[in-house]
């Protein structure tokens, strides 16, 4: 437990008025915690942390008007040093790293023992972060896959060419849009598909939209 007689001031963000009450219940059983607010949503998250300072926000992802990570974004922009929990059902790894990336210090799931979560407020205001088990193995899952491969540089006139691939466009329609020879459009289908690591056409064009060169 905190022995410093100032409690830690949380600010609760759920969009469930049911599980703000019942977070605010259990943390007023500890003693160096003090719920000072609680916002329904991402723009009342701002407005409640730029207005009352508090210590640690405690915030759920997935809300109304503007979801956890955008308001963590804001919030951090405006207080760089201000501390951020997760408390969130969503354990997905493109909600942890997106949580992460906006700055905050603590992930845990909905569901987890109050122990824990006491434990995890008490750390993050000590300068700590924590992430509960199951989020800290996931994210390492995720962190040990390969990342992709960073699109290919094409010049302009590729970029051209495989708009027109996308199309549907055969070598001969292609050099007579681009008033090129059959020939120079066979060069530039020979170095995209050298680029894109493709065997085919088709791999081609569908490699590119995977990078998001064209739209298909």
């Amino acid at each position: 437990m905190n022995q410093s007689s100032v409690p830690i001031r949380l600010l609760i963000v759920d969009d469930h008025p049911v599980v703000r009450d019942g977070l605010s219940a259990i943390l007023s059983t500890q003693p160096d915690f003090a719920v000072i607010a609680e916002a329904g949503n991402g723009r009342e998250a701002i407005q409640q942390a730029a207005a009352l300072q508090p210590d640690i926000v405690l915030l759920d992802l997935e809300m109304p008007e503007m979801d956890g990570v955008a308001a963590l974004q804001q919030m951090r922009a405006a207080r760089p040093d201000l501390r951020a929990i997760v408390f969130t059902a969503f354990d997905t790894d493109e909600r942890i790293v997106e949580a992460l990336k906006a700055g905050a210090q603590g992930y845990l799931l909905k569901g987890a023992p109050r122990q824990e979560l006491f434990g995890a407020i008490r750390v993050v205001h000590g300068g700590g972060s924590l992430l509960q088990p199951v989020v800290a193995s996931r994210l390492i899952e995720h962190l040990s896959q390969p990342s992709p491969a960073s699109p290919p540089e094409l010049t302009p006139r590729e970029t051209e060419v495989l708009q027109l691939l996308a199309r549907g466009l055969q070598n001969k329609e292609i050099a007579l849009a681009l008033a090129i020879s059959e020939r120079t459009v066979k060069f530039h289908v020979s170095a995209l598909m050298s680029k894109l690591d493709a065997g085919n056409r088709t791999e081609a064009v569908a490699i590119a939209a995977q990078h998001n060169l064209v739209e298909l």
